[in-house]
């Protein structure tokens, strides 16, 4: 490789003292960002939806709403996304430190986390953006819903065909197999690491930007549909036959979207 060859390794080579640090630093990070969602959720005000609805579409964003809305949305991506990052930073870490034992310079695994997680926040603003567009449409409930069954529809349709394409399943490999990636991307130094967590982070990207949507399905806010996708996308990523259960997962949600459509249709 252009790059240099990393040196062949395993989780199992790792110390006990470094994989409690990788995985207490990944767990902590975590758990800070579900604290948060909570912390937020609960925060929301009690009032009408509608009533809302209406304060909201009276009033347009400003620019604090957007930085807002943009931080929450990053940080939710933290709590969601990291914990499927973890088999990857262990990987990582382990070929560092193997490494560094041969007297190779390689950077810490924060760095390769870094880049993971800017990843996702690039995602966070698309996010955002597209908040904005469907709540100035009133398309969103007080909630973060749509409020558009034909819309619901349409999202929960879009994730199960998209679940069956190549490109997810080709993205949805790569997330499988960390040894595979870490040896097909490896780049040493710093920047080399932050590149790689980049990488990653854009294959998990590619495999789980269409699930993410079904947040304005479910609700941006609430807290049982955001563990539900992120326990979703966790077991596809680490079960044997996660990719096979979620081409069966993608059947499951076109029937939904389907039969929300036709009640729709028939209301």
């Amino acid at each position: 490789m252009s790059f240099g060859d990393p040196p062949s390794t395993s989780v199992r080579s790792l110390p006990r003292r470094d994989r409690i640090a990788i995985l207490g630093g990944l767990v902590g990070v975590s758990v800070l960002a579900w604290v948060y969602l909570v912390v937020l959720a609960l925060r929301m005000p009690a009032m009408d939806a509608m009533a809302m609805s209406e304060v909201i579409r009276i009033r347009p964003w400003i620019a604090m709403d957007f930085v807002s809305m943009f931080l929450m949305w990053a940080i939710m991506m933290v709590g969601m996304m990291v914990p499927s990052a973890t088999p990857m930073a262990l990987i990582y870490g382990a070929v560092a430190r193997k490494a560094r034992g041969q007297g190779s310079a390689i950077a810490p695994t924060a760095f390769f986390v870094w880049g993971y997680v800017a990843a996702w926040t690039g995602f966070s603003l698309g996010a955002t953006i597209a908040q904005w567009a469907l709540d100035q449409a009133a398309l969103l409930s007080p909630m973060m819903v749509a409020t558009s069954p034909a819309l619901g529809a349409g999202l929960m349709i879009a994730a199960g065909i998209y679940q069956m394409t190549p490109f997810k399943s080709a993205c949805l490999d790569h997330c499988r197999a960390p040894a595979r990636f870490i040896s097909q991307h490896w780049r040493p130094g710093m920047l080399g690491a932050f590149r790689m967590g980049l990488e990653h982070g854009a294959f998990c990207l590619g495999c789980c930007w269409l699930l993410m949507g079904l947040l304005f399905f479910g609700g941006v806010m609430d807290l049982l549909w955001i563990a539900g996708i992120t326990l979703f996308v966790l077991l596809e990523k680490l079960l044997p036959f996660g990719d096979r259960g979620g081409r069966l997962a993608g059947i499951g949600m076109i029937a939904t979207g389907t039969g929300i459509a036709l009640l729709t249709i028939l209301a």
